[in-house]
């Protein structure tokens, strides 16, 4: 599965990079046009201008051309997110993509998947060792600039953008933007891009809010029957046990109830190590995906066990 979720990672983001100069979707602030797939997308108001259609043919345009794709493309962006939550941030994200190698990098600089951790992730074969933080540090840069000059050739024709930069001759709106952007960008890979995925991306945000919101979403259910199984959590990446946790790109439980899981990406890293744990021991995986009616049961369950859990500590107490 690993394997199918980065070969679609990297194919959206060469899509992402190179949508600008192939003229599949851009905004040119120059000519104040939109091209998409190729094509000028006219909203008929410049025809509308010249007297060649009438005011009723320019509002069916507007409508026809700008309002109902958008909001085709937004109801179904939405209708994955309410089944499935954060696929797209998990399977097709760019900037997710980064993340991940981001992590990697860090990882073996420190041993930990962001700098805020508190404790290290410790991975088998990998030794964290200094000699990593240029190379994360670099990373941020590369990635912080990348980020900007893309968004840029979103709106300017990327022939210029490129052309102006390679030449020393970008103007001076162009030159501050790479500029502020860069360094925003950089700042946030290094030290806030968790942050920026869980509450900072309004993508990410509304899908998980939609997401929540159904009962039926997919959810990581978990085998509570068979939990002592999981004392001999191990892998070859993770021989210190509780392999699914430290799997997790996002630093979560997966275990854990749905209300706790809201900026999930679906990734299923938690499922591929639970499955290798427990089958190298002859043994069912105890995390599996759950979508409709068996994902309501899986949250009614959590539920019930969280009120008995309360309950439990508030007689203790």
């Amino acid at each position: 599965m690993q394997r199918r979720r980065l070969f679609f990672q990297l194919g959206f983001f060469a899509l992402f990079l190179l949508a600008p100069a192939l003229n599949l979707l851009r905004f040119d602030l120059n000519e104040t046009q939109l091209w998409f797939l190729g094509q000028r997308w006219s909203l008929g108001i410049d025809a509308f201008r010249a007297g060649d259609i009438t005011a009723n043919q320019a509002a069916i345009q507007i409508f026809t051309r700008a309002f109902l794709p958008a909001i085709a493309l937004i109801a179904a962006f939405l209708a994955v997110a309410w089944r499935y939550g954060r696929l797209y941030c998990g399977w097709l994200c760019p900037h997710f993509t980064l993340v991940e190698t981001l992590n990697t990098a860090l990882h073996r600089a420190c041993g930990k998947l962001s700098i805020w951790d508190r404790h290290r992730t410790p991975r088998a074969g990998v030794k964290p060792s200094a000699r990593w933080w240029p190379v994360f540090f670099t990373l941020c840069v590369v990635f912080g600039f990348l980020w900007a000059i893309t968004l840029l050739s979103y709106l300017l024709p990327p022939a210029e953008v490129w052309g102006n930069l390679l030449t020393g001759r970008s103007t001076p709106n162009q030159a501050r933007f790479l500029i502020a952007g860069s360094t925003v960008f950089t700042l946030e890979f290094a030290f806030a891009r968790h942050l920026f995925c869980r509450f900072g991306c309004a993508v990410g945000f509304f899908q998980s809010l939609v997401w929540m919101a159904n009962p039926k979403g997919m959810v990581v259910a978990f085998d509570r029957d068979h939990a002592r199984d999981c004392r001999s959590c191990t892998t070859a990446t993770y021989p210190q046990g509780s392999a699914c946790d430290n799997g997790c790109p996002m630093r979560l439980h997966p275990r854990n109830i749905k209300r706790m899981m809201f900026s999930c990406v679906q990734c299923g890293q938690c499922l591929d190590s639970c499955e290798e744990t427990q089958v190298a021991q002859s043994r069912e995986p105890l995390l599996e995906w759950k979508v409709g009616a068996d994902a309501v049961r899986e949250t009614l369950r959590q539920r019930k066990e969280e009120r008995e859990a309360t309950a439990m500590l508030e007689r203790k107490i």
